[in-house]
């Protein structure tokens, strides 16, 4: 069965101390934190940290970043092609770009946008424990290190 995933990133100040988390059933099953970073890299972590966890399973990915779900949906197949290049410049997080993209395509995963901070209950539960991440949460079974997800 596919698993169901709620991920979130977050920073502050932004850029600042960041956490992210990946929930399963309302259970963070994923817990990471960066110092310094950036709510983009945060939440690149959190997809990142979901699909190694769901692996060859895939999973349904709720996220409330548009942007990362349009960087694995649109943008990176193309700079891709570029080698790794857009017109308007550097690739701002290409590691991360790059292991997510690699994630994504070698895994049966669907994204899934929702609009964050308007009451979804599991969203807001992500939120949380990034949060909480950020300050310094952790549990030995959900704790990830972020240089480890950015193999």
């Amino acid at each position: 069965m596919t698993k169901i995933l709620w991920t979130d990133g977050s920073a502050s100040p932004n850029p600042g101390p960041g956490g992210f988390a990946v929930l399963e059933d309302g259970v963070p099953v994923r817990l990471g934190r960066e110092d310094p970073s950036s709510n983009i890299r945060m939440e690149g972590a959190a997809l990142i940290a979901a699909m190694e966890y769901a692996g060859s399973d895939g999973a349904k990915i709720y996220t409330d970043s548009e942007f990362w779900v349009n960087v694995l949906t649109k943008w990176a197949p193309a700079w891709e092609a570029r080698h790794w290049t857009k017109k308007s410049g550097p690739i701002k997080n290409l590691e991360m770009v790059k292991t997510a993209f690699r994630l994504y395509r070698e895994n049966p995963i669907e994204l899934c946008w929702v609009r964050g901070h308007i009451g979804t209950e599991f969203n807001e539960l992500a939120d949380e424990y990034a949060n909480r991440a950020r300050l310094g949460l952790t549990a030995p079974e959900s704790s990830v290190i972020l240089r480890k997800v950015l193999k």
